[in-house]
């Protein structure tokens, strides 16, 4: 049998939300998920280097906008055609 709850660990103890309808005593396997909060990662931080982007900024060139800029023109012309359905 297998029941999905979710609860909260304090030390070796978990808190379930609900409980599980299993009786006392019972042995029984767990398999723990982290849940991760909403937002940034843990250990971000604004204007950090941490990102792909913010490790390349050093070695960003002209050229490099040049081309995101025809990209991005490239994305907004309205004469795409239609993908076939």
């Amino acid at each position: 049998m297998d029941i999905l709850l979710q609860g909260v660990i304090h030390g070796k103890t978990i808190e379930l939300a609900e409980s599980p309808g299993i009786e006392d005593g019972r042995k029984v396997e767990l398999v723990l998920r982290v849940k991760q909060p909403p937002g940034p990662p843990p250990g971000w931080k604004p204007g950090g280097t941490e990102t792909a982007a913010g490790m390349m900024a050093d070695y960003w060139t002209e050229e490099d906008d040049r081309v995101l800029e025809t990209i991005y023109q490239d994305r907004k012309r309205t004469d795409r055609r239609e993908t076939p359905q």
